[in-house]
């Protein structure tokens, strides 16, 4: 894979998504290799047995025993193979570009698993049931094909994607110019994109740019450097700046390119892993289906009260800020009255608020007008926890969201939620004051550093109990 421009290998008849289809398809390719890797370490773990009773108990033993008699142990030994080649980076990205690397983790994992194996067969009292020499000979025949299919996997890896299996792309602003092999290039210049902070529309424009990436590296003058510090930061991706060293910027590290003899500066990365992301994702869907079975009734009479007490559309739709600064649209219920709807959001709903109907305010008082969220996260626009999504109009006192703190941006390194650790602390409703919003930004960044899975059920169940709040208007 040799892409020196992307504009080589994509259509820009979509000038605001350059790169989306075939980013998406290596990312496919890659979770492709992984599931198949894990496929050809359980077929090699049979097999390995299977060829192993062969060798030292005949070809007549395997005649008259059951296949699941064979492979007895493997199936005892598969579960906690997978578990620690899972934890210990065996199916990492780093396995799929060395081979050595990847056969290191999984000798390792296979060394683990065994030795547990055998202490829970001994533990049990099930030693006369397995064969010591045939164990012996199948654990060989594992580690070597083990071997050998990565070292395999590798070469095909690299016939399919290229030496870097990573999605990188290289912004050029103006900076020092790059030429880094298996990556895209764009032109800052030529497509538009720029590190205005203060627009949330060419924010959503680069977080388009940079949808699928696994890297982002952006060549700028020094005086533009720390801008796009803060939007890779913003955009939850593994961001670099090129340059010597600025200590303002928070850099997380320094990384030497040997490709381009030059050192970048690591100023921002993904707060969340393949594994959390996975994690977070389907517990937002499994909750959100369950949620949707319940809620449909409560949507249908709602709706109707909507439609026959005010006789406008249901559903209230607006622009918001997500996940990498990316604008998307939310639903909810409609609260106000069709005339006086807010679609910029510049004027917060405040206690008796006169643009609030007579339903609306019910259905605010009991939050069932974020009900139609939950096809948000369905969609994959928001997560059930995460910064609660502000519309670009937004205002706290006299200024706009992102005019009070720089650090505003950051918090959209995750999906937005429908509920989140500002708002069971009780920071909801309208931002009156600058203090407001800088209550919520607190709290939303401690929630993107400290995130886990626990973290996120709790949160949830605290929801729970204050679904009505004398902050709801």
């Amino acid at each position: 894979m040799n892409l020196p421009l992307i504009e080589q290998k994509i259509d820009f008849a979509d000038a605001a998504v350059p790169a989306a289809g075939l980013a998406t398809s290596l990312e496919r390719k890659r979770l492709q290799f992984y599931l198949g890797q894990i496929v050809v370490d359980t077929a090699t773990l049979f097999i390995a047995y299977l060829l192993a009773s062969t060798i030292y108990l005949g070809f007549d033993y395997i005649h008259r025993t059951k296949l699941a008699d064979v492979t007895a142990s493997a199936q005892l030994l598969l579960p906690i193979f997978l578990t620690i080649a899972l934890y210990n980076g065996t199916y990492a990205l780093d396995s799929l570009k060395d081979w050595k690397v990847g056969a290191g983790r999984a000798l390792a994992a296979l060394a683990i698993s065994t030795a547990l194996f055998n202490f829970i067969v001994s533990f049990v009292r099930l030693n006369s049931n397995y064969s010591r020499i045939t164990f012996i000979i199948a654990f060989v025949l594992s580690a070597v094909m083990f071997v050998a299919t990565r070292r395999a996997a590798v070469r095909l890896i690299r016939l399919r994607l290229g030496r870097n299996p990573l999605n990188v792309l290289v912004i050029d602003d103006g900076g020092p110019a790059i030429a880094l092999p298996d990556s895209y290039f764009v032109s800052a210049r030529e497509r538009g994109i720029s590190p205005a902070l203060d627009n949330p529309h060419a924010l959503d424009l680069f977080a388009r740019h940079v949808r699928n990436m696994d890297q982002v590296i952006v060549s700028c003058p020094p005086e533009r450097r720390l801008g796009w510090a803060n939007v890779l930061k913003g955009a939850g991706v593994h961001g670099e700046v090129l340059f010597d060293f600025m200590q303002e910027i928070g850099a997380l590290g320094v990384i030497q390119r040997s490709e381009i003899d030059t050192t970048t500066l690591l100023v921002s990365a993904g707060p969340l892993g393949m594994r959390a992301r996975a994690a977070k994702r389907l517990l937002d869907l499994t909750v959100s289906l369950a949620a949707l079975v319940v809620a449909i009734p409560i949507l249908a009479l709602a709706a109707d009260a909507i439609k026959l007490k005010d006789g406008g559309p249901v559903l209230f739709k607006q622009k918001r800020v997500g996940r990498r600064n990316q604008l998307f649209s939310i639903y909810k219920l409609r609260t106000m009255k069709v005339e006086r709807a807010d679609g910029e959001g510049k004027r917060s709903a405040s206690k008796d608020d006169d643009r609030v109907t007579r339903v609306g305010r019910w259905l605010r008082r009991t939050s069932v007008d974020e009900l139609p969220q939950l096809f948000n996260v369905l969609r994959g626009d928001m997560s059930l926890v995460g910064p609660r999504p502000h519309a670009t109009g937004s205002l706290a006192g006299e200024k706009l969201f992102w005019e009070v703190d720089e650090r505003y941006w950051q918090r959209h390194s995750l999906r937005p939620g429908l509920t989140g650790l500002a708002q069971v602390r009780g920071f909801r409703g309208a931002t009156d004051h600058e203090d407001d919003l800088k209550s919520r930004l607190h709290a939303d960044l401690e929630y993107i550093n400290g995130w886990t899975i626990w973290r996120d059920g709790r949160i949830l169940l605290a929801t729970a109990m204050v679904v009505f709040h004398d902050r709801a208007f």
